[in-house]
């Protein structure tokens, strides 16, 4: 049972009555997305998260928007939420983002996580005895999916911070860099990524999934 109960149009404060306006204005909606209403119950935040979501996520800039729904939807998929699942697919259509390549974003953030163990071990272990030892996991999957380097790259690096794995996050800077992403692009990718870690920690610590 959730830790909170979802807040309605009818009791929200003034400052969530204000952002619930602006989510029905900007989405086009007659009702309030369930997660937000969970995010109502502290004003300030449910503010600050749209805000972001809006800016980081669903809007376009040195990242296009279906580059950083497909983000989102890895970060989404890395912290086992299937309600943020369920909520980033109403955006899939106009981003002109499919079921295939969902699933794919998904696939290429959990092999990018297995990464992140064995490339986090060595650089914590206390020894480079481990580094001369060959990898030894298989990764085809980053190279054998529709979505193209660039996103691959994006999905990568944004899991691999996420996942505090150092020397991956380094690498992957470079590689993103490599497919002729900007620093800025590159920058904008942990904003999307970052925004979402907000979203589905809030709702992992209020007890929803």
């Amino acid at each position: 049972m959730p830790l909170v109960n979802p807040i309605s149009i009818e009791q929200a404060s003034d400052k969530a009555a204000q952002t619930f306006d602006r989510i029905r204005e900007v989405f086009e909606v007659t009702e309030i997305p369930e997660i937000f209403q969970y995010m109502a119950n502290v004003p300030a935040f449910v503010h600050d998260f749209f805000m972001n979501f809006r800016k980081f996520v669903l809007t376009g800039g040195k990242l296009d928007e279906k580059r950083k729904l497909l983000i989102a939807f890895a970060v989404a998929g890395q912290a086992g939420s299937s309600k943020w699942l369920e909520y980033l697919q109403t955006f899939a259509p106009t981003r002109e983002v499919s079921a295939a390549e969902v699933t794919e974003a998904l696939a290429v953030g959990a092999t990018n996580s297995m990464y992140n163990v064995l490339f986090k071990f060595r650089d914590i272990s206390g020894t480079d005895v481990f580094d001369g030892m060959g990898v030894g996991l298989r990764a085809h999957t980053f190279q054998g999916t529709s979505l193209d380097d660039m996103t691959v790259e994006l999905i990568n690096l944004s899991l691999s911070d996420i996942n505090g794995c150092k020397p991956c996050t380094a690498a992957h800077v470079q590689k993103a860099r490599q497919t002729g992403l900007s620093d800025e692009a590159i920058y904008e990718a942990i904003q999307c990524a970052a925004t979402m870690i907000a979203g589905t920690q809030f709702l992992r610590s209020i007890g929803i999934n």
